[in-house]
């Protein structure tokens, strides 16, 4: 019998060096401040899919015109680019509306956490008189109204019963597939050195070091702490929103906003609760001066922009839900009244 030893030692010895080689890749990983967004799992294919229609059905909007997308549009981002959003009757929103996108990975929900998870907040703009304007109890009667429906919440959680807890736990089971992964700053996490430029490598270096991933780390860079807005120097506004302040009734927590995810943050724009940022260039500057006490030169903004950029990830692959269509008993929408 032929023995070929040298080839398995060979054979050994390439992967001890691959071992090695992942186990560095891991421990360099793991040193950085930032790690690539976690999987999703998806175990409730058929609530997930409820949900989406939720997501997307405006009849829960007392003008039968708005929908959980048009201030968290999948196709801009999770946001709708505006400095607030608009409601019923074109209100003014309040405040710039936050990406839903890898919102499940925040510590709270809306500026000011008031939300403790994505159940609580998706039923508050549907009771808002400002933004969908309805209330939950005719949400879900013109739900119960809709033969689909009743058999779509039957299939999903096994009972007759349809209640607007159901309604927010489908939508919530949607929301919490909404991640954008594979950004080429991730790839570059994961060990391929070529996903960024030099550039886009300075811009992270700076980042770290001066002192923006202290508020902007971990999986989403931010969403994982509230922090004073102007810390440096007193943040200007009009916009009355007061943060923390709002929840707490505690003066320690005025002004004090949860930290918003830098994730996808190219699409998001404008920027800051009260959208006054319009580009990346004038939050970067913001950011340094009034929380940090820096004053980043042109090319010092331009390489941390050039970083951010590098968190835009694949976004979510929708395909747009057939809604089911109204009975003769739904009441039907009263956008004007």
């Amino acid at each position: 019998m032929t023995q070929h030893f040298p080839s398995v030692r060979f054979a050994l010895g390439a992967l001890a060096v691959a071992g090695l080689l992942a186990t560095g890749a891991v421990q360099a990983q793991a040193q950085e401040p930032v790690q690539p967004l976690p999987a999703v799992k998806t175990i409730e294919p058929a609530k997930i899919e409820l949900g989406k229609k939720l997501f997307f059905d405006p009849r829960l909007s007392k003008s039968g015109f708005i929908s959980c997308n048009s201030c968290h549009n999948l196709s801009m981002g999770g946001s709708d680019n505006l400095k607030t959003s608009i409601g019923d009757r074109w209100q003014k929103g309040p405040i710039n509306s936050p990406t839903v996108l890898n919102s499940s990975l925040n510590l709270a929900q809306f500026w000011d956490g008031r939300a403790k998870d994505l159940q609580e907040q998706a039923g508050g703009p549907i009771a808002n008189p400002g933004e969908m304007a309805f209330t939950h109890a005719l949400a879900v009667d013109l739900l119960r109204s809709i033969p689909q429906y009743v058999a779509e919440f039957k299939k999903v959680f096994g009972h007759d019963k349809l209640s607007i807890e159901e309604v927010t736990s489908a939508i919530a089971a949607f929301e919490e597939t909404l991640t954008t992964p594979n950004a080429r700053f991730d790839q570059w996490l994961k060990g391929d050195k070529k996903a960024i430029d030099a550039q886009e490598l300075r811009g992270y270096q700076l980042f770290k070091n001066a002192g923006c991933v202290a508020c902007h780390n971990g999986p989403n860079l931010g969403g994982s702490s509230f922090q004073r807005m102007g810390v440096v120097e007193p943040y200007k506004t009009a916009n009355p929103a007061e943060g923390r302040f709002a929840v707490t009734g505690k003066d320690a927590d005025r002004f004090n906003f949860k930290v918003p995810t830098l994730r996808n943050v190219e699409l998001t724009y404008p920027y800051f609760h009260d959208g006054a940022a319009d580009t990346l260039a004038q939050a970067v500057d913001t950011m340094g001066r009034l929380q940090l006490g820096r004053t980043f030169s042109d090319a010092e903004n331009a390489d941390i922009v050039a970083f951010l950029k590098t968190l835009t990830g694949e976004q979510p692959q929708i395909t747009l839900p057939i809604l089911p269509p109204s009975s003769d008993k739904t009441k039907r929408p009263q956008p004007f009244e």
